[in-house]
C-alpha cells in the first residue's frame, strides 16, 4: 500500500522529493530534538495524483489524514473542533525546490463559533482568539475560495479607523468580534454560500487549495523562471499552530544565519510581538531586530541564537529560520537553505570553505553560473555629483533605471513593448511576481529584510529597496512623494539595492571587475574543470575585457565586423563592384592595411593566448544599400535633374544589388563559398594577419593566430582554399624573415559537415561549431523570424522545452554535435574541438559539450566567469555520478 502521509517524526532532510522542503526539514529539526509543533505532511506523489484524479482525493488519503490527525490528538491532549480544548491547525505548502512566498497557506484552520468561544474562557483572552478568527477568515476566503483579500482586509482597517488605532494589536476584542461578524456576511455575499463551521470541512478545503496552489499564475511564472519542474508538486504540511498573538510576550520572527543580502557572518531576523508569521513577511507592519528582542527576552533570544547556530552547522549553509514565541516558550516552524542574493553566495561559499565547513568543490556546487553573472551587472559610480532623494533598507543588491510603474500588471505590459520599468509598491504579494519578474528593480515603502519583496527579490536577481518610509504613495493618482519632490508614472528613478539610495533620472553606471570572494571562487573553479574557457572579440576592447575575464584564447573573431564604418563600407562596395580580379584586389589592398592593424590590436592584447579568426561570412549583399534605397536615390536625382554620369552610377549600383540579391541568403552566396568564389578576398585577409603576428613577433610578442573557414559543407571546401592561406603565411614570413606557428580549421555550421566530420577532421586543426547556424540548418529555423513569432509560443506550450537559440536542442543539434565529435577523434586524434555560438555562455548547453567531449567553449567576453564556473560544476558532477 502507498504511503500518502508521514508524521514529523518519519521523515528526515533527505526526503525532500518526497516531503517537500518544508516536511523534510521540520522531520529533521524533530530528529535534531528541537521544539518543533507536532505535525504530518501528505507527499508530493499524492499531490500529483490529486490531479490526475480531477481534484480529487485518491481513495484512502481522507481516512489517512483523519488517523494522523487523531494522533496529533494524543499528543497534545487536545482535540480538533473541540469548544473546551481544541486544536487548531496551519496547513501549508512546501516543494522539493524552494519557492518562496509562491504558494499558498492558512492558518489558524478549525475555529469556529463555538471554537472561538472556548478557546476565550480557555485563554482568558477574547482578542487574542477573535484576532485569530479574523486572519483564518481571510485566508480561507483568499487561499481557498479564491475572493479578493483586499475587501476582508477593508473591513479590519475600516474597523481600525473607528476606533482610532493605528497597528493590529490596538484594536479591541469587540471591534475584532464585529470584523469577524462582518467578514462572514461578506463571505456569503461572495462565496454564495454560509461560512464553513465544520472544521473537518475547512480541513479537506483548505488541502485541496495547497494543492491546487502548485497551478497558480505566480508559481507557474515561478518555476518558469527557476526552471523547476512542472510535475515536481508539492507536499501539504498540516501543522499544530503555536500563537505569537497571545500578548506581549508572544511574537513571531523570521531570521537568516547569515546576511543574505552580503553574506557577511552575522545572525539577520525580524520579529514582531503580538503577532503571527504573516504579519512579518506581507511588511505591513514594521518589525523590530534580534538587539530588541536581546534586551526584552534574553533568555529567549540566547536559545535562538544556540537554535540557529546549530541549523547552520548541521545542514552547512546559510539557514533561513522562522520561529514563535508563544507565552515565552519558542517553537521553531520552519528552516530553509536561505535564498540569497549573488554577492551572498559566493561571501557564503568562499568564508564556509575557510571556516572548514564545506570543501571547494561543495563551495562551487553552491554558486549557480547565473549568480556569477548577476555580480558581473553595472553599478552606480561612487563618485556620481546627483543626490540620492531618499533611503531605504538595502534587500537585494544592484543598480537599475526605469521607468516608475505601480501596477504589477502594468510591469508586464511595459516590459513586453520594450520598456524598463521600476516597480513601486507600499509592499508585494505573492500575486506580484510576474510584475517583479519584468521589473528592473523594486522599490517599497514598507516591510523589512525579511519582507516578500526582500526574499523574492534576492530570489530573482533584481535589485531592490525596501521599508523606504520617506516614500509616500498614492496608488489612485499613481504618485510618490518625497517631501516637496512628486514622480508620476513614467518618470525615470535609478535605485542602488547595495547603498539603498533613490535617484531621480539617470545616475552614471561603472563597469565592474572580476576580483575579492568571486575571483576567490574561479580560481577553484579553474582547477577542477576540464572545458577551456574562450571568448568570442571582435576588437582590442573586447579581447582586453576577455583576457581580464580569465579566457584561453578568443574562439571567435568576427572579420566582418571590422568592415564596418563608412570608409571601409565604401572599399567593401568597390571590391563588390569590381568586375575584374584585379579591380577587387585594388579595393583588397586598400583594406590591407586596415585589417593588419586590428588583427594586430586584438593579437597583443591576448598577450600570447590562441586566437581564431573567421574570415568572411556574410553574404556580399549585406554591405550594399537595399534595393529600395537605391531607387528612391535615382528617382530624387532625376527629379532634381542630376548629371546623367551621377544617375548612370547609380544605375550600374542598382544592377549590382539586383544580382547579388538571392531567395535564402543564409545558404546561399555567403562563407566559404565566397572564399572559392573570389579568393583572393580570403588570401588577402590571411596575408593582413600574418603580416601582423609578424610584426608583433618583432616587437617581442608571441602571438598564436588561427585561421577559420567559417560555412564549409565538404573536406574539398577546406582542400582547395588552404593553398591560398599557406600562400598568404610563405609571402609573410619570407617578408618579415619571422617564423610563427598558425592553426588550420572550419566552423561547423552545416549538417553535413558534422555528417562526415572524418573526412573534414584530415584537412583540419581544430573544429569550432558555430551552434547558432547550426540550429538554423539542423532544425530549420530561421532565428531572427522565429524568435518574433511562434518560437515563443513553442516554449509557452512546451512543443519545445527551451528557446533552441539561447539553450542547446541537445536531442537534435545534440546529436549532430555528438557525431561530429564521435567521427572526428579517430580520424584525427589530435584536433581540437570546440564550440563559439552564443550557447558557449549557457550554462545548461556547456554541461552538454562537457559531456559530449569538446575541449573548450568560446562566450562573450562578460559570460566567462559564467562559463568557467558552469565548466566546473559539470566536471564536480560528474564525477559523483
Amino acid at each position: 500500500m502507498v504511503k500518502r502521509v508521514y508524521d514529523f517524526a518519519e521523515g528526515n532532510k533527505d526526503m525532500k522529493d518526497l516531503l517537500g522542503g518544508k516536511g523534510a526539514n521540520l522531520a529533521e529539526m524533530v530528529n535534531m530534538g528541537l521544539r518543533v509543533p507536532p505535525g504530518f505532511t501528505i507527499t508530493t506523489k499524492t499531490c500529483a495524483e490529486f490531479f490526475a484524479a480531477k481534484g480529487n482525493f485518491p481513495d484512502g488519503l481522507w481516512e489517512d489524514v483523519l488517523f494522523h490527525l487523531k494522533g496529533i490528538e494524543k499528543a497534545t491532549d487536545k482535540k480538533f473542533g473541540d469548544g473546551k480544548n481544541p486544536l487548531l491547525f496551519s496547513v501549508r505548502s512546501g516543494a522539493p525546490r524552494s519557492m518562496p512566498g509562491m504558494m499558498d497557506t492558512v492558518l489558524n484552520l478549525g475555529i469556529n463559533d463555538v471554537v472561538a468561544a472556548g478557546l476565550a474562557k480557555l485563554t482568558k483572552d477574547e482578542r487574542f482568539v477573535y484576532d485569530a478568527y479574523r486572519r483564518f477568515v481571510t485566508m480561507f476566503a483568499d487561499v481557498v475560495m479564491g475572493t479578493e483579500r483586499k475587501e476582508f482586509d477593508a473591513i479590519h482597517e475600516a474597523w481600525k479607523k473607528k476606533e482610532g488605532v493605528k497597528s493590529d494589536p490596538e484594536l479591541s476584542a469587540m471591534a475584532l468580534k464585529s470584523v469577524v461578524a462582518e467578514q462572514k456576511k461578506l463571505y456569503k455575499k461572495v462565496v454564495k454560500r454560509e461560512f464553513p463551521e465544520d472544521p473537518y470541512e475547512q480541513l479537506r478545503l483548505a488541502i485541496a487549495a495547497v494543492f491546487n496552489s502548485w497551478n497558480t499564475p505566480r508559481a507557474i511564472t515561478y518555476r518558469k523562471m527557476e526552471r523547476i519542474p512542472d510535475d515536481m508538486g508539492t507536499a501539504c504540511n498540516i501543522q499544530t499552530m503555536v500563537f505569537g498573538n497571545l500578548g506581549d510576550d508572544s511574537g513571531s520572527g523570521v531570521l537568516f544565519t547569515r546576511d543574505p543580502s552580503s553574506g557577511e557572518k552575522k545572525i539577520l531576523g525580524e520579529l514582531l510581538f503580538n503577532a503571527q508569521g504573516e504579519d512579518v513577511v506581507a511588511g505591513i507592519r514594521t518589525p523590530i531586530g534580534l538587539d530588541d528582542l536581546k534586551k526584552q527576552m534574553p533568555k529567549i533570544h540566547k536559545e535562538l541564537v544556540g537554535i540557529v547556530e546549530k541549523l547552520e552547522s548541521h545542514y552547512k549553509d546559510m539557514q533561513d529560520v522562522e520561529f514563535t514565541i508563544e507565552r515565552d516558550t519558542l517553537y521553531m516552524l520552519q528552516c530553509r537553505n536561505a535564498k540569497r542574493t549573488a554577492k551572498a553566495a559566493v561571501k557564503c561559499a568562499v568564508d564556509m570553505v575557510e571556516e572548514k565547513l564545506i570543501d571547494e568543490k561543495e563551495a562551487i556546487l553552491r554558486v549557480e553560473p547565473k549568480q556569477i553573472e548577476l555580480l558581473l551587472h553595472k553599478t552606480i559610480d561612487p563618485a556620481t555629483d546627483k543626490k540620492a532623494i531618499c533611503r531605504g533598507l538595502p534587500a537585494s543588491p544592484g543598480a537599475s533605471t526605469g521607468q516608475v510603474v505601480f501596477v504589477p500588471k502594468e510591469a508586464e505590459e511595459w516590459k513586453a513593448a520594450g520598456k524598463k520599468v521600476i516597480l513601486v509598491r507600499p509592499e508585494t504579494t505573492p500575486e506580484d511576481i510576474a510584475g517583479m519578474v519584468a521589473a528592473e528593480g523594486i522599490l517599497t515603502s514598507r516591510g523589512g529584510m525579511t519582507s516578500h519583496a526582500a526574499i523574492v527579490a534576492r530570489g530573482i536577481g533584481k535589485p531592490a529597496i525596501v521599508g523606504c518610509e520617506a516614500l509616500h504613495i498614492d496608488l489612485d493618482k499613481e504618485v510618490f512623494t518625497v517631501g516637496e519632490t512628486v514622480v508620476k508614472k513614467g518618470d525615470l528613478i535609478t535605485i542602488d539595492g547595495l547603498t539603498a539610495d533613490v535617484y531621480l533620472g539617470e545616475v552614471e553606471f561603472i563597469e565592474p571587475k572580476v576580483g575579492g570572494e568571486v575571483a576567490t571562487l574561479l580560481g577553484w573553479a579553474d582547477k577542477y574543470r576540464r572545458l577551456g574557457v574562450w571568448a568570442n572579440a571582435n576588437d582590442e576592447k573586447d579581447a582586453m575585457k576577455a583576457y581580464e575575464n580569465g579566457a584561453a584564447g578568443i574562439g571567435l573573431t568576427r572579420t566582418e565586423r571590422m568592415f564596418l564604418g563608412v570608409e571601409r563600407v565604401a572599399l567593401v562596395r568597390e571590391m563588390i563592384m569590381a568586375d575584374t580580379k584585379e579591380d577587387r584586389q585594388k579595393a583588397l589592398d586598400k583594406l590591407l592595411p586596415m585589417q593588419k592593424k586590428d588583427f594586430k590590436s586584438l593579437l597583443r592584447a591576448m598577450k600570447g593566448k590562441p586566437v581564431q579568426i573567421r574570415l568572411l561570412d556574410p553574404p556580399l549583399h549585406e554591405f550594399m544599400p537595399r534595393e529600395v534605397d537605391v531607387i528612391t536615390e535615382i528617382y530624387e536625382l532625376e527629379k532634381a535633374k542630376a548629371p546623367k554620369k551621377e544617375i548612370e552610377a547609380k544605375r550600374v549600383l542598382l544592377g549590382k544589388v539586383r544580382r547579388i540579391q538571392e531567395a535564402n541568403p543564409m545558404i546561399g552566396l555567403r562563407a566559404c563559398r565566397v572564399g572559392v568564389m573570389y579568393p583572393e578576398i580570403y588570401e588577402t585577409q590571411a596575408k593582413a594577419i600574418f603580416e601582423a603576428a609578424c610584426e608583433l613577433k618583432k616587437e617581442g610578442d608571441d602571438p598564436h593566430p588561427e585561421i577559420m573557414i567559417p560555412g564549409t559543407i565538404t573536406w574539398r571546401e577546406l582542400a582547395y582554399l588552404k593553398p591560398f592561406v599557406v600562400k598568404a603565411y610563405d609571402e609573410a614570413m619570407q617578408k618579415y624573415g619571422e617564423k610563427i606557428i598558425f592553426k588550420y580549421g572550419t566552423m561547423i555550421e552545416m549538417p553535413r559537415a558534422a555528417l562526415t566530420a572524418d573526412e573534414m577532421a584530415k584537412e583540419c586543426d581544430f573544429f569550432s561549431f558555430g551552434t547558432n547556424d547550426l540550429t538554423q540548418t539542423g532544425m530549420g529555423l530561421s532565428r531572427d523570424d522565429a524568435q518574433g513569432t511562434f518560437l515563443p509560443i513553442y516554449v509557452e506550450k512546451k512543443i519545445l522545452p527551451d528557446d533552441p537559440f539561447q539553450t542547446l536542442d541537445k536531442k537534435g543539434v545534440g546529436e549532430l554535435v555528438k557525431i561530429c565529435v564521435k567521427l572526428a577523434r579517430p580520424a584525427n586524434p589530435k584536433i581540437k574541438i570546440g564550440i563559439c555560438g552564443e550557447h558557449g555562455g549557457d550554462p545548461e548547453s556547456i554541461y552538454f559539450f562537457h559531456e559530449a567531449g569538446l575541449d573548450y567553449v568560446s562566450c562573450s567576453p562578460f559570460r566567462i566567469p559564467v562559463a568557467r564556473l558552469a565548466a566546473a560544476r559539470i566536471a564536480i558532477l560528474s564525477e559523483k555520478k
